[in-house]
């Protein structure tokens, strides 16, 4: 099977039209998610997807729109699928804050034996900007980059030929440098925030003024609802639509 990449949702965090932004990776018959955020469980749904069917999943931040799901992942495969621990990729620095800043008010269950995010997830605490194989002839790389101040955010290389920012400032040494130059990667999937200043997330404005070799290899997700008023003014960008399947080299 070749390598895909199917957008269960493809909205910013405000977004009710296109679900929350997350990825799904499908590689040799295994299912991977890039974040599970509040809606993600109701795009699997829509694509006939059940939890006890993802092999494994990635967190790029702990936000809401990308963490948002894992609560009703963990306790459907707990209840639905005979106690299924599902591989969660993170880093050291999302996982000390994942469980108690985020997830502990629903899930924490002593009387149950139910006291960490261990007792939910095959946990798999990753380090920073060092690929791991994740499945045959799959492999991901965290790589830190900058949302919110203070707060650990990670991009992703995948297969090292494959950018996916998640939430990101725009950084034009990052995509021009890394991404394009020294990874020579094929395919860029990158958020981007429609209009206004780019506190947070990297703007159409500004994805803009890059080179038109790299705009041509760009995916735009993470949009508002009124994506359609730009379409035709995304330069050599095109917006990523939600569900749709992506062939990619591997």
């Amino acid at each position: 099977m070749s390598l895909q990449i199917q957008m269960l949702g493809t909205g910013s965090a405000f977004a009710k039209t296109f679900y929350n932004t997350s990825a799904l990776i499908r590689s040799n018959e295994r299912n991977i998610l890039i974040d599970c955020g509040s809606t993600t469980p109701r795009s699997l749904y829509d694509i006939q997807l059940q939890p006890d069917q993802i092999d494994g999943i990635v967190i790029s931040h702990i936000h809401a729109d990308h963490v948002g799901g894992l609560e009703e992942m963990a306790f459907r495969l707990l209840y639905e699928s005979n106690q299924k621990k599902t591989k969660l990729y993170l880093t050291k620095a999302i996982a000390d804050i994942l469980w108690e800043n985020t997830l502990k008010g629903g899930m924490y269950n002593p009387e149950d034996g139910y006291h960490s995010l261990e007792d939910y997830f095959d946990v798999i605490v990753i380090e920073e900007q060092v690929p791991v194989v994740i499945g045959p002839g799959l492999t991901i790389e965290l790589v830190p980059t900058l949302h919110i101040s203070s707060k650990p955010s990670y991009s992703l290389f995948i297969n090292d030929r494959i950018f996916y920012s998640a939430d990101v400032r725009f950084s034009e040494d990052l995509l021009i440098h890394e991404v394009a130059a020294k990874r020579n990667c094929h395919t860029i999937f990158h958020d981007c925030q429609l209009s206004g200043q780019g506190f947070i997330h990297a703007t159409l404005d500004e994805l803009l003024t890059l080179p038109e070799h790299i705009q041509q290899r760009i995916y735009l997700m993470h949009y508002a609802d009124n994506m359609s008023d730009f379409i035709g003014k995304t330069g050599h960008m095109r917006f990523v639509a939600q569900h749709e399947i992506i062939d990619l080299p591997e």
